[in-house]
């Protein structure tokens, strides 16, 4: 994900769009103006001038779209000038059509201008937003090397009801993913709520079951707090990941997400939890007792954390995205291409492209760490 403090430079296919917008007007211009020149005079081009300041207002400032409309102006003149009937009057209609369509444009390139202004302040807040929510996580912490694929299924959002954490604690490095059920503002608010409770108890929290309490408890306090959020009333699947400096082991707690795949070597296999928690915020709905699972993770071993908008992305007979296949295929590319190499497969797969919200985080043990 790149770092939400810079936007992202407009693509080479962005600026040829961009370029060849800024360049339409003056080709009308000049088309219009050799067409009316070449053909009889009954077969008169010079109707379409028009279009000049039209298309000059999607991408010209409004002193740039007033400019080609007086250069329009201008070219109807000459063109008027250079036969040798010239109706007066015949002119100045044509004039003042154009000045009328001129003045138009000028209005609606003003209009653009003050949306894009607009987009851009609230662009800038929602990237603010972004690193406070969900902050870009560092390349490396402790021994372990971290690959985070995420993205908003909104269009133009940056957030979404998928969340992430990783924090190096005494001895340890522990790891958040979740999803809150549903989507838009509501879900964006829940998984604030409980990124601000792992942070808040992380360090505290003695083992991945307390902390997976303090989880629920956040989110009922916040309720409280808030009654009239709806924020108390969704729920949210969460994997909990610590990572121990002293053993070459993960520890894992899955409340209702769906389970991490691990690679060792070549072979790639989700994990096996005997006994799933409930999802936060259901474990009053039964009684709930959290089972921690622990498997070996040593050098040169990789664990895929994801959310369902990996796993349920469907082709267009329906069938489910082949995450472990995907990942046997690719245990020998270098695990920064992993994350890139899954969102380009999986944009490819859907027969809708990305309907859901996408997270997913690879953790690497590089085989160079004891």
């Amino acid at each position: 994900m790149p770092d939400a403090g810079h936007r992202r430079p407009p693509t080479r296919a962005e600026r040829n769009q961009f370029n060849i917008g800024r360049a339409l007007p003056f080709l009308i211009l000049a088309v219009t103006a050799v067409a009316d020149v070449l053909t009889p005079d009954k077969e008169r081009f010079e109707r379409l001038l028009v279009a000049a300041p039209a298309l000059a207002a999607v991408t010209w400032s409004v002193r740039g779209t007033i400019g080609i409309g007086l250069l329009a102006m201008g070219v109807r003149a000459l063109l008027h000038l250079g036969r040798s009937e010239t109706l007066v009057p015949e002119l100045l209609a044509s004039e003042v059509v154009l000045a009328l369509v001129t003045a138009s444009a000028a209005w609606a390139s003003r209009v653009r201008t003050r949306y894009e202004q607009d987009l851009r302040e609230v662009t800038a807040v929602a990237e603010v937003v972004q690193r406070v929510v969900l902050r870009p996580l560092p390349g490396r912490l402790g021994r372990f090397d971290l690959h985070l694929l995420y993205v908003a299924a909104a269009a133009k959002a940056r957030i979404g009801g998928d969340f992430y954490e990783a924090v190096r604690v005494p001895g340890a490095v522990r790891i958040m993913l979740g999803d809150v059920q549903g989507k838009g503002l509501g879900a964006v608010e829940t998984a604030s709520v409980l990124l601000g409770s792992f942070r808040a108890t992380v360090n505290e929290a003695p083992d991945l079951a307390a902390l997976a309490d303090r989880l629920d408890e956040g989110l009922a306090r916040y309720g409280g707090w808030d009654p009239e959020s709806d924020a108390a009333e969704r729920f949210a699947t969460v994997v909990l990941v610590e990572l121990p400096d002293d053993r070459d082991v993960a520890r894992l707690l899955s409340c209702g997400h769906p389970a991490p795949m691990l690679q060792h070597g070549s072979e790639v296999a989700p994990v096996a939890f005997a006994d799933p928690s409930l999802p936060v915020n259901l474990a009053g709905l039964a009684e709930n007792h959290h089972r921690i699972e622990e498997v070996p993770f040593g050098p040169g071993d990789r664990l895929l954390l994801y959310t369902d908008g990996v796993s349920e992305t469907r082709d267009r007979a329906g069938t489910f995205y082949p995450l472990e296949l995907r990942l046997r295929g690719w245990v020998r590319e270098p695990a920064a291409e992993v994350p890139g190499l899954l969102h380009r497969d999986l944009a490819a797969y859907g027969a809708g492209g990305l309907d859901d919200d996408v997270a997913a985080l690879l953790v690497v043990r590089p085989p160079e760490s004891h």
